[in-house]
C-alpha cells in the first residue's frame, strides 16, 4: 500500500523567481526554531548534540528521513538545513506525539515536510506500538513495535502500558513511495528495531547509499534477539559503512562506545 500521508499543509513557499514574501518569512522562521535547537543541544540539554552534525550530512535540496520523529527537534532541524527545495519525510506512528508532531510542523510553516502516522519495519502489515506510561501519561520516547521483541527490555521499570495498532510498512516501500531521487539522510530512533529497520531497507541503502543516524543501545537491542556489537558489526561490515559519533565534529569509532548511544553511518 502507498504510505503517502500527504504535506503537512499544501503547497509549497517560493518558485521560479525566488522565495515569496510569505516564503521568507517561513524560511526565517525555521532558521530561528534551528537556532534556538542547536542552542539547547550546546547545553546539554534535552535536545541532542547530533543535530549539530547534520549540517555536514545534508545540503539544500536534499530528501530526509525521520523515523521515529517523536515531537520532532531532528525534523525541524533537517527542514531548516534542506529548505523549501528540498523535503523531510518524517514517520509517526503514536497518536499522541504524532498531534504534537502535527501542531508544531504547521506553525512553523513547513510545508515542505510531510507527515505519515506509520511505523517502519522488517515487513509491511500491521503490529502492537508499546507506549509505556508514568503518572498517567505517555513516555513517548520509550514506545517500541512489539512485533519481534521477546519482552519489554527496560521498559519493565514503567508500572504500566498501553498498546496501540499501528500500520507498518517497508524503509524500501516507503522510499519507493516518497523519493523520486537521492535520499540524502535516514535518521532513525526506533528503541531497538534497527535490526528490523535495516531488514526492510535492503534495496535503499544498495540503491542510495544513504547516511544513517541512528540510536543504539544494547539494552533495547536486547529486546529483539540482537547484541548492540552485532548491529554496529553488521552495518560496518556486512553493508560497508564506516561510524562515527559526534564530538564537536564527526569522529571515527571502530565499535560500541559506553558514553553514546547515537551513531553515524556513512557510506
Amino acid at each position: 500500500m502507498s504510505i503517502v500521508g500527504g504535506p503537512a499543509t499544501e503547497g509549497r513557499s517560493g518558485g521560479a523567481d525566488g522565495p515569496s514574501p510569505g516564503g521568507r518569512r517561513v524560511t526565517r522562521r525555521s532558521r530561528a526554531v534551528h537556532r534556538v535547537l542547536a542552542a539547547a543541544a550546546r547545553r546539554g540539554t534535552a535536545v541532542e548534540k547530533e543535530i549539530l552534525g547534520l549540517a555536514d550530512l545534508v545540503d539544500p535540496g536534499d530528501v530526509c528521513l525521520d523515523v521515529g520523529a517523536e515531537f520532532g527537534l531532528y525534523t525541524h532541524v533537517l527542514a531548516d538545513l534542506v529548505g523549501p527545495g528540498g523535503a523531510v519525510h518524517a514517520f509517526e506512528p503514536q497518536r499522541g506525539a504524532h498531534r504534537a508532531l502535527r501542531l508544531g510542523v504547521r506553525a512553523a510553516g513547513l510545508t515542505w515536510v510531510h507527515l505519515h502516522r506509520v511505523a517502519l519495519g522488517a515487513v509491511p502489515g500491521t503490529a502492537e506500538l508499546s507506549v509505556p506510561r508514568r503518572r498517567g501519561l505517555p513516555v513517548h520516547g520509550r514506545a517500541f513495535l512489539t512485533a519481534g521483541a521477546c519482552d519489554d527490555g527496560p521498559n519493565r521499570e514503567f508500572p504500566r502500558q498501553r498498546l496501540e495498532t499501528v500500520a507498518v510498512e517497508t524503509l524500501d516501500t516507503a522510499v519507493a513511495d516518497l523519493v523520486p531521487g537521492r535520499l540524502a539522510l535516514v535518521k532513525a530512533d526506533v528503541e531497538g528495531a534497527e535490526g528490523a529497520l535495516l531488514d526492510g531497507g535492503a534495496a535503499t541503502l544498495a540503491d542510495h547509499r544513504p547516511h544513517l543516524l541512528l540510536e543504539i543501545e544494547d539494552r533495547h537491542t536486547r529486546k529483539y534477539g540482537v547484541g548492540a556489537d552485532a548491529l554496529f558489526a553488521r552495518l560496518t561490515g556486512e553493508l560497508g559503512y564506516r561510524a562515527h559519533t559526534w564530538s564537536a565534529g564527526w569522529r571515527p569509532v571502530t565499535g560500541i562506545v559506553d558514553t553514546e548511544r547515537n551513531y553515524l553511518f556513512s557510506p
